[in-house]
Formats: C-alpha cells, sequence, structure tokens
C-alpha cells in the first residue's frame, strides 16, 4: 500500500490530533444522519469512523432517518408521497413502509457495527449496540385542516435509559419513529430525534451528516462558524431557501439554545468527515455554539507558550522585536489573546503610560494560518477599547512593515518627540520603526 503522505506528515498529523483525542474521551455526542446515506458505497466507511470514536472512548448515539427507503417503497407500491409544509402525511399504507423502512435501516446498520473481518478498520472491534422504545411521540394533529395521521413529533426521550446504556460501554442506535402510552406507532423527522435526544441527554455535540450544507457568505468570507444569534438571524432573513437546511440550522438553534454545547453540520459526502472535523483544528463543516467559537481575552501565565509560538516567526521576519519568555510573564497583565478552540491564535498588548495618558498598542501578532477575517481589527479595537476605559487620551504604535495598515485604521505618522520620555528612552533607531498615534477617548 502507498501512503499519501510521509512518514513524519504522519506523525506530526497524530500528534496534533492528540489534544483532541484527550477532549473527546469520556463526551457524549449524539450523530444524525440521512437514510440515503445508509445506501451509498461510503457508508461503510462511516461506521469505521465510529467505531474508531468509541475506541477513542467517545459515547456515541445513533439517529438515523428513514426518508429515502420510505418513499422507494411508496414508489414501489404505486402511492402518492403525501406532504404538507415540509411533513409527510403518514396514513396507513405509509406507516407499513415506515415500519419496513426503519427495521431495515436498523438491521443493516447493527450488522455493520458488527463486523470483526481481519484486515479491515473492525478488526478486533467488539461494539454493543442498543435500540429500543427510548423515544415517545405524539401525533402532529390536524393542521391547516389536513390530518397527518401517523406522522408525530417527540414528546419525550427517555434520558435515563440512554445513560444506562452508555454507561455499559454500548452505542445507542434511534430510528425515526416514535411510540405512545396507547402503543401507536409515529413517523418522525430523523432531526427532530437526534435534537431532542441531544438536549434530552445533556449531549456535549450534536452534530448532523447532511447533504451539501451551504450557508451564505459574509463579507466576502465562507461562514464556518456561527453564534447561535447569528444562525438565527440566517433563518429570519431569508436567505437560505432550502428546507432540509432551515431544518438542520434550525435544529442547531433549538439545541444550543437548551444547552448543547456545540453543533456540527457536515457534508456527509466528503469522506472522512467526521474524523477531520472532530480531530484537525478548524475542521471542515459548519459550527453553531452559544458562545464565539473564537474568544478574545485577557492572556494568562499558560498563555506564553502559545504566545511565543506566534510571535518568534514574526521576529525572524523582522517584524516583531524579540520578546524573551521572562518579559511575557512579566507583562502578561498587558496582553490579550485571541483562542480557538485552546490554541491561541494571535495576541496583542497595551502597555500604559498613565503620566502621559498614553499607551502603546504593541505585539499585534496572528498565527499565520488566521490571518484575515478581521481578526486583526478584532485585537486592535479590543485595544482601543481597553485604552478609553483607563482614561487614556492617545493610543501609538510602532511598526516597520504595517505602516499602511495603521493609516488605514485612523493612525496618523508621529515623531520620536510625541512618544512618552519612557518610551521616547527605549526607542531603537537601527529598527527605525515609524511611529503612529490616533486619539481616543
Amino acid at each position: 500500500m502507498t501512503l499519501a503522505f510521509t512518514h513524519p506528515d504522519f506523525v506530526h498529523w497524530f500528534r496534533d490530533s492528540t489534544p483532541y483525542i484527550h477532549s473527546h474521551r469520556g463526551k457524549t455526542f449524539v450523530v444524525s444522519f440521512d437514510g440515503a446515506l445508509v445506501e451509498t458505497a461510503s457508508f461503510p466507511h462511516l461506521i469505521h469512523d465510529f467505531a474508531l470514536l468509541e475506541g477513542l472512548g467517545v459515547r456515541l448515539v445513533l439517529v438515523h432517518g428513514i426518508r429515502h427507503q420510505v418513499e422507494s417503497r411508496l414508489k414501489a407500491r404505486g402511492l402518492a408521497l403525501r406532504y404538507h409544509q415540509g411533513l409527510r402525511i403518514t396514513d396507513a399504507e405509509a406507516l407499513e413502509c415506515v415500519k419496513e423502512a426503519a427495521g431495515t435501516v436498523r438491521v443493516e446498520i447493527e450488522a455493520l457495527l458488527s463486523m470483526g473481518l481481519a484486515n479491515s478498520p473492525m478488526a478486533g472491534v467488539r461494539i454493543q449496540v442498543v435500540s429500543g422504545n427510548f423515544v415517545t411521540a405524539r401525533p402532529v394533529g390536524i393542521r391547516d385542516g389536513i390530518d397527518f395521521e401517523n406522522t408525530g413529533e417527540v414528546r419525550r426521550i427517555d434520558a435515563e435509559g440512554i445513560r444506562r446504556v452508555l454507561d455499559l460501554g454500548a452505542m445507542v442506535l434511534l430510528s425515526a419513529i416514535g411510540y405512545s402510552p396507547t402503543g401507536d406507532i409515529f413517523n418522525l423527522r430523523s432531526e427532530d430525534v437526534a435534537t431532542a435526544a441531544a438536549i434530552a441527554i445533556g449531549a456535549d455535540k450534536l452534530i448532523m451528516l447532511c447533504q451539501q450544507p451551504s450557508l451564505p457568505a459574509r463579507d466576502a468570507h465562507l461562514l464556518r462558524q456561527l453564534t447561535t444569534a447569528e444562525a438565527e438571524a440566517l433563518l429570519h432573513d431569508g436567505r437560505i431557501s432550502r428546507p432540509d437546511l432551515v431544518r438542520q440550522l434550525t435544529a442547531a438553534v433549538q439545541a444550543t439554545r437548551a444547552g448543547v454545547e456545540r453543533v456540527h453540520l457536515l457534508d456527509d459526502r466528503t469522506e472522512g468527515a467526521l474524523l477531520l472535523e472532530l480531530f484537525t483544528r478548524d475542521g471542515i463543516g459548519y459550527l453553531v455554539s452559544q458562545s464565539p467559537f473564537e474568544t478574545l481575552r485577557p492572556a494568562t501565565g499558560q498563555d506564553v507558550s502559545g504566545m511565543l509560538d506566534i510571535i518568534r516567526p514574526l521576529v525572524d521576519q523582522g517584524i516583531l522585536v524579540a520578546r524573551p519568555r521572562e518579559r511575557l510573564h512579566n507583562e502578561i497583565d498587558d496582553y490579550v489573546v485571541l483562542e480557538r478552540e485552546g490554541f491561541i491564535i494571535g495576541c496583542a498588548a497595551l502597555h500604559v503610560y498613565p503620566t502621559a495618558q498614553a499607551g502603546e498598542l504593541a505585539c499585534l501578532a496572528l498565527h499565520r494560518d488566521y490571518q484575515g477575517d478581521g481578526r486583526g481589527e478584532r485585537l486592535l479595537s479590543y485595544i482601543e477599547e481597553r485604552a478609553g476605559s483607563l482614561g487614556l487620551t492617545r493610543l501609538f504604535a510602532l511598526s516597520t512593515r504595517t505602516v499602511h495598515w495603521f493609516r488605514e485604521r485612523g493612525y496618523q505618522p508621529a515623531t520620536l518627540e510625541e512618544l512618552p520620555p519612557g518610551r521616547r528612552a527605549s526607542y531603537d533607531p537601527a529598527r527605525n520603526s515609524r511611529i503612529l498615534v490616533r486619539s481616543i477617548g
């Protein structure tokens, strides 16, 4: 077998994935996927990825859809596909198709999860899968004069029962059907089942494998991370026309509002999408979270190593002045950092000269992979607001390579004499840095 990358590349990737392996261990993920995916040639690979996650200590609840299988059975019998407001009208004949489809898909998934062939990713794997009556449903009823008959909505999830199964080290497999206390069976949306299950059990993540999710661009940049409020705004402004994507984004909003920390929307056509999303820094899908994915906050001593990793390349290029580790520790209260998934991707400092009512914006730096998308402006704005809150009237910066960037943001050229005496004394003529000043407050 020929490897697509060199041994050093593999070692580097494996080491980079280590923080995610540790952070995901013991966590509970609910993964939802459509029934059409089950019939593709790539589905066994997704099963392998589920097995890998289970082996890494992730607690999994899988929720499969059956829309594709139900429609195939209805067409084969010459029956009409009846929908209203995006919901299937499930009459008695359609319900028979729902039961057949749910049973068939469930058994096929359980069979794939039971594989243990030598020379395959499932070699030596022993996965216990538990399905059952974990979902209690009620009828949708009559809407706009339309009787939805056996179409239902989630009434309750047996969260305690699911947790008991997960505590035993088994996977839980849920179908898009539910049962009522009267013994009736209802056809449900898989997105609704997955969302309700994630909320009920307090899942750490809800992951939805979708057919080519694509959200509108913002400021010429693709949206990849959204807060719950941003996702709601997208739903309300009418820019998303695909009903399936509306349902998925609505589910993401509902889940994060109810306490699920993060919801991921992944393209189910991408090979290894689940692993790429979970074990690489940037992932490949869309993320919806209650709080921003990237956090701007005051720096602490634990951030110094990450800050040095960002600063060193810029020092080597002559853009920044070298700052020893000890100096960063001593001045750590002056710094703010931009954090992404536990990684420091940006930093900046405000050094205050109180007698001059001035401050220096210093060490504004971004990791090379995260330059752009307004991150520099975000750091700059934070420092400017902080300076204003301290009662400073002037903010100055010294630059050799980014003079025009500062000029475009309202900073004006200044002379050495305009610097506070303490900063003037430490000015290095050999660097010949340009001095830029902006009034604030």
